[in-house]
């Protein structure tokens, strides 16, 4: 087994969902991001203590017709992606409360749609 990801949302952005999808205000830049079904799922079960395979088990391959190998790539790379716009935090060690509430937004990329 490869590594063991946990995944915690920021605690600079700002959130509602609108019936399938996520709207997200970035605290760095004031950029908006929608996030799909599979990426609200993953943003709304980034509790950091949760690991990513369970989250992807549990939650997405329950949700959608994916193989568990297929499905668990994928969430890493979203979360990667999500983590560069600060939307994410991953670690390899579950995130705690106060480790979550006091870590800086990571650096923007770009991998949803992005609204300015």
């Amino acid at each position: 087994m490869g590594r063991r990801l946990y995944i915690a949302r920021s605690p600079r952005i700002a959130a509602r969902k609108l019936g399938e999808e996520m709207l997200v205000m970035s605290g760095h830049g004031s950029t908006l991001f929608t996030l799909n079904p599979t990426a609200t799922i993953l943003w709304q079960a980034a509790d950091g203590a949760t690991p990513l395979d369970e989250i992807v088990e549990h939650r997405i391959c329950g949700e959608f017709e994916v193989q568990p190998e297929e499905a668990l790539r994928d969430a890493e790379a979203l979360a990667e992606d999500l983590a560069k716009h600060g939307i994410l935090r991953i670690s390899e060690e579950p995130i705690a409360e106060q480790t979550r509430s006091q870590q800086p937004a990571a650096a923007p990329g770009k991998p949803m749609q992005e609204t300015r």
